[in-house]
């Protein structure tokens, strides 16, 4: 499944997946910059239209949940930006990742760890 996000929907989401689920009001709370409510209820609809999120009521207002995880929705856009802006090249976006980044000695070890152990897939002709 393919999920992209617009930058006020990610805004959103990122709050969404911190609480675990919220108000229009506690969404609005959360954001670093100052929005309207109408703003982060019409934010909230659109997320619900594309079904991710959902809400229950809460009292007199909705409580809003996820119903994509950070993990898969960071898969999703990783997926896209490699095949886009690095043109399929993972040893660029990796580069750029490492090269871009203040990595301590234990994120470096970490990353070793991790490509040591990845089994190389075979690429499709």
């Amino acid at each position: 499944m393919r999920i992209a996000f617009t930058e006020r929907e990610l805004d959103v989401m990122t709050v969404l997946w911190n609480l675990g689920s919220a108000t229009v009001s506690e969404v609005r709370d959360e954001l670093k910059d100052d929005r309207a409510y109408t703003t982060v209820l019409t934010v909230l609809r659109t997320l619900e239209e594309k079904r991710y999120v959902r809400h229950e009521g809460d009292g007199r207002a909705h409580r809003y949940t996820p119903t994509v995880d950070r993990v898969t929705a960071g898969t999703s856009a990783l997926r896209r930006m490699l095949s886009t802006v690095f043109g399929g090249s993972a040893e660029l976006l990796l580069t750029n990742l490492v090269n871009d980044q203040k990595l301590t000695l234990s994120d470096i070890e970490q990353l070793r760890r991790l490509l040591n152990d990845t089994k190389p897939k075979r690429r499709r002709k």
